[in-house]
């Protein structure tokens, strides 16, 4: 009886301190508060409208297409909002829904298994997966992927491993309600190591520091205008005021339209490596690494350097059971790229440094590496 007197108490205490909070009227109609990973500063307060966020469930269900009949996989943390949508358009079509707290590749061939039909997971569980035979999957229709970018060779090796699947690479931020272009299984062969296309009623511009819009092939930073844009940051109008520009999302990726339609990313503009006054692109590098017969996975990003402004360090996680070294990779790389674009330093570890979302992430490899640097 005490427990529950106090318990009662620390409510309407807590309650009395949600009573003195100043109003916020960004809150209006708010569906979710959504706090980014943070991997370039403080986590945002992303505040998601509910008839804007319904919509873009809506969109996607007609993209997608979960039906009732699915058994659903989600290896997905649900302060991602790929984890959040992802669960919600299972919850909305009446679905088996299996959440999976930690991601294990036990875990998923049990799911497998017992007959997931749909399968959410950002490349770099998918790379753990692939890392050695495949693993049975009889009943897996749609794998649905997003988060960081997915290697051309990646994509292959999942045709390979599932070839009933249908492979949906989504692009998108947090702050437009996510998965603003689409590489859909038609679009694959064209679309490889492309963002793809616009999902339904997403508008785009690729613009110059001129603010002026690039012309195709020609490099910019990618905008985004859609119908499904958030309310705003939570208590941060200044940062709202500045990632919105007449109406578009500057999501702060450097991009281009290529030739066939599609839309090329050539990476962050806060993560372009600036080495001896070149630009390089780490996407670029990363690509280019991946195409190797022995490896798996590859991350670049700039690193501090006295000499150069910042180095290009890699890490590079080989295929089991492959044999590489650093001079055999560097020699193979430099018969395919400017020697400036070579990397600095090549470390090779069993698994890419993940960010807070389980993504791979750049900044945590330019954390450690500026770490190790001697003093």
């Amino acid at each position: 009886a005490e427990d529950g007197i106090r318990d009662a108490q620390e409510s309407r205490g807590l309650g009395d301190v949600y009573k003195r909070q100043p109003p916020r009227p960004l809150l209006d109609g708010a569906a979710l508060i959504i706090f980014t990973s943070g991997t370039t500063g403080a986590p945002k307060g992303v505040v998601l409208g509910h008839d804007a966020f319904v919509a873009k469930l809506e969109a996607l269900d007609r993209l997608i297409g979960i039906r009732r009949g699915d058994s659903v996989l989600a290896p997905l943390q649900l302060i991602f909002i790929f984890g959040i949508w992802v669960s919600l358009l299972s919850i909305r079509a009446g679905a088996r829904l299996t959440l999976v707290s930690k991601f294990s590749p036990a875990k998923v061939a049990q799911a497998f298994a017992e007959g997931a039909t749909v399968f959410g997971a950002v490349p770099s569980m998918l790379r753990s997966l692939l890392s050695g035979a495949a693993m049975p999957a009889p009943d897996l229709c749609v794998i649905l992927t997003g988060g960081e970018a997915l290697p051309p060779t990646l994509r292959e090796n999942l045709a390979s491993a599932w070839p009933s699947a249908d492979v949906f690479d989504l692009y998108g931020s947090t702050e437009t309600g996510s998965c603003d272009f689409v590489v859909t299984p038609q679009g694959a062969e064209v679309g490889a190591g492309t963002i793809g296309v616009p999902t339904e009623a997403v508008r785009y511009r690729i613009v110059r520091d001129d603010e002026s819009v690039a012309s195709a092939g020609e490099p910019g930073e990618l905008r985004i205008d859609t119908p499904f844009l958030m309310l705003g940051y939570l208590d941060n109008p200044a940062l709202t005021q500045s990632s919105v520009v007449d109406g578009a999302f500057r999501t702060g990726d450097l991009a281009r339209l290529r030739e066939d339609g599609t839309v090329e990313l050539i990476g962050r503009s806060k993560e372009i490596i600036s080495r001896g006054g070149n630009k390089i692109s780490p996407l670029e590098i990363e690509n280019l690494l991946c195409g190797h017969v022995a490896v798996a996975a590859a991350l670049c990003a700039g690193v501090p350097d006295a000499r150069l402004g910042e180095a290009i360090h890699a890490v590079v996680v080989l295929r089991r059971g492959a044999r590489l070294t650093e001079s055999e990779l560097r020699d193979w790389a430099a018969e395919r790229v400017e020697r400036f674009k070579l990397p600095d330093v090549i470390l090779f570890s069993e698994a890419l440094p993940l960010g807070a979302t389980g993504k791979a992430s750049r900044a945590a490899l330019r954390a450690a590496a500026t770490v190790e640097q001697p003093a």
